[in-house]
């Protein structure tokens, strides 16, 4: 694989910022916040799974998942070194800083990538390192290199490599995959456009000045309104089928009731207002109450199973 010559000087960074690498710099390379939230999901999935793992082992599987999804996130910022540089977003991460070089991202990528699919495999199952393998590929080739700069449809196409974690926890306690967790992946496939596109709305002139074909820079803002509505209104009762299927209880139902119904408010807001300072704003709130809908989803799914379990 060979990068741009753009990519390369961004890599190499300005040279007044230029020095050793940190360990630091390293974790950042990470992506730690996406890491936590891939983790997190993964989580659910183990606990959700029936069947018990050695604590051990479940240890180790978390954290083979962590750091397969930071060799992800660390093969992104290598091939991305180029427009991250010029995006005001992005412009603070190691590459473009010049803390750290597109090969030495390229080589740490690399070996986690397949040191945590290998130790997964070797120690917990092969169906789940096989899931974490795929998930690692499909992020760094479907997205990241096919899909980000070529379609508009890169964030729903690509959104499947973030809704794979609990796949992976399911498997790493079951040894294979079911409905509960597929959709456990549904979920958060449906959730991926509207957060994304919500940030792509108020950052619209950052993936416009890379060339990025996101859905507000090629179809307009209004467009990206629309779908925003039009996925959101599929998520929504979507996220209330684990109570459907037996996987989540009241306490879920009623969450995710709730939790919804703000989300589609706030998607519903994002389409009405579409001027000045207002629309970024609201635009704001829907990726940021986004984040706190999903992770309180998986939350309540997470209490429900452990006080279950508790429960015997």
């Amino acid at each position: 694989m060979s990068m741009s010559s753009a990519a390369l000087e961004a890599g190499a960074g300005d040279t007044a910022l230029a020095r050793e690498p940190s360990v630091g710099d390293y974790v950042a390379l990470l992506k730690p916040r996406v890491m936590s939230l891939v983790v997190f999901t993964a989580l659910v999935g183990m606990v959700a799974a029936p069947g018990t793992l050695h604590p051990i082992l479940g240890a180790i599987a978390l954290i083979m998942i962590a750091v397969g999804a930071g060799a992800s996130g660390a093969l992104n910022m290598w091939y991305d070194a180029d427009i991250d540089a010029r995006m005001a977003r992005t412009a603070a991460r190691p590459i473009p800083r010049g803390h750290v070089t597109a090969d030495e991202a390229f080589t740490f990528g690399i070996i986690l990538s397949v040191g945590s699919v290998l130790v997964f495999g070797l120690l917990v199952n092969w169906v789940a390192a096989a899931l974490l393998a795929m998930t690692i590929a499909y992020y760094v080739l479907i997205y990241t290199m096919w899909l980000k700069r070529r379609t508009p449809q890169n964030i729903v196409i690509g959104g499947a490599a973030g809704a794979f974690p609990p796949m992976v926890g399911w498997a790493a306690v079951t040894g294979s995959v079911s409905l509960e967790s597929l959709v456990l992946f549904l979920i958060i496939f449906f959730w991926t456009p509207p957060h994304f596109w919500a940030l792509a709305l108020y950052r619209c002139r950052d993936y416009e000045r890379v060339g990025v074909p996101m859905l507000p820079v090629t179809h307009g803002p209004d467009v990206t309104r629309r779908q925003i509505v039009a996925y959101s209104v599929v998520l929504v009762p979507l996220a209330v089928t684990p109570y459907l299927i037996g996987f989540g209880g009241l306490t879920y139902l009623i969450s995710s009731t709730a939790l919804g119904a703000v989300f589609l408010a706030l998607a519903v807001k994002v389409y009405r207002v579409r001027e000045g300072r207002e629309a970024d704003q609201v635009a704001r709130q829907l990726f940021g109450f986004s984040i706190f809908y999903l992770f309180a989803l998986f939350a309540v799914i997470l209490g429900e199973h452990l006080v279950q379990r508790m429960l015997g």
